[in-house]
């Protein structure tokens, strides 16, 4: 099999998943992440061995990897654009944030303590992270109320908010001096606002542009990103992605994301990945973020309202457990920045799609054929 047939058969091999699991009742994100966690490995296993290091040879996966990750990262970044705080979202969201954050730091330092302080806490942000896409779909297809949809949204911006920020530092601390750039361009609103243009049209194509662009080049986008967005905010100016939600979602679905996590799978080497004395972090790594994040979510939904019933408070604390796309974001950046193994890259992977299945697997099922309905805060 050489480099090009099996990057060519990719994207039908996920098309295909997604179809099936549409007619399975599966949001995509779930399809995909079950074709890259059994598919790819199955594929890998019945060919020669090294074959992983051949297929991520190619120059030119090179270029299209980065600005898949920057269009990602685009659409990510859509989610947390309008954000809306309320003191129950608030109080949802410091408990859901933190407990599943310091258990990660916990955790690692527990488990695996030769990692470097950058990777414990970008750990950390994974125990704490939730997809909000995801989670749109699955409250607006179980009819749930709208303002309770509202309140769970906002608390999940403010926490992957807060976790992009603290990444965005994070990544930029070792080179201080590179965060010159990606800052000078995020005060592009500043300029724009500046020079009295109006149209909105006009701050969001920059970041849709450069964001993909600064990516390609090696700079740190996200650190570009999220002040882009703080920016917007601050000027009060929408963000609005060129397209329509259909065509990001076939963008996405068909490009950015089967060669995302593709690139992601073929880093982990399986081998190695369930050796004897790797059992007990990997294992931890699949059982941990889910609990603690449970765990975090329930103090927030108890805190906000002490009067919901223990079944309401459960099943919300089951839907903010969601991780979905968001995650394996985050994981492909950790894991493109050397700040995770590759076994624990693969643990994660499996941990973020059982929290996606987890709401589907105790009856909260979004109704069929609805799938690609669109967020509030971007493409779903």
């Amino acid at each position: 099999m050489t480099a090009l047939a099996f990057w060519l058969a990719i994207a039908p091999l996920f098309w295909l998943a997604t179809r099936l699991g549409r007619r399975l009742g599966l949001v995509p994100i779930v399809s995909q992440l079950l074709a890259a966690c059994l598919l790819i490995p199955a594929l890998l296993l019945a060919d020669a061995p090294g074959l992983s290091a051949e297929l991520l040879a190619p120059d030119w996966l090179g270029v299209l990897y980065p600005l898949a990750f920057g269009l990602l990262l685009v659409h990510i970044l859509s989610d947390i654009a309008e954000l809306e705080v309320s003191t129950q979202s608030l109080k949802i969201a410091v408990p859901s944030f933190a407990v599943p954050f310091a258990c990660g730091l916990a955790c690692a330092a527990w488990l695996l303590p030769w990692l470097s302080w950058a990777s414990a806490i970008g750990i950390g942000l994974l125990f704490s992270i939730t997809a909000i896409p995801v989670l749109f779909l699955y409250l607006s297809h179980i009819g749930y109320d709208a303002q309770a949809t509202r309140r769970l949204l906002h608390a999940a911006v403010l926490v992957d908010l807060a976790c992009w920020g603290i990444f965005g530092l994070v990544q930029g601390s070792a080179a201080p001096l590179t965060l010159l750039g990606p800052l000078a361009g995020a005060a592009l609103p500043w300029l724009l606002h500046r020079l009295g243009v109006r149209q909105p049209l006009a701050y969001s194509l920059p970041f849709v542009v450069l964001l993909p662009l600064l990516q390609l080049a090696g700079c740190n986008a996200l650190v570009f990103g999220i002040g882009y967005l703080l920016n917007l905010a601050w000027h009060r100016q929408p963000l609005r992605l060129p397209g329509t939600p259909e065509r990001w979602q076939q963008l996405l679905g068909l490009f950015a994301v089967p060669l995302i996590l593709t690139v992601g799978v073929l880093k982990v080497r399986l081998d190695q990945s369930w050796a004897a004395e790797a059992l007990l972090p990997l294992l931890a790594l699949l059982v941990l973020p889910i609990a603690s994040k449970l765990a975090g979510n329930w103090l927030g939904l108890r805190w906000a309202d002490p009067t919901a019933l223990p079944g309401q408070r459960w099943r919300e604390s089951v839907l903010l457990n969601i991780r979905g796309l968001t995650e394996i974001v985050f994981l492909n950046l950790l894991l493109e920045h050397q700040l995770l193994a590759p076994s624990a890259y693969l643990s994660l992977l499996l941990m973020s799609l059982f929290s996606t299945l987890l709401p589907m697997l105790i009856g909260i099922r979004p109704t069929q054929g609805t799938i690609a309905t669109r967020s509030p805060h971007g493409a779903a």
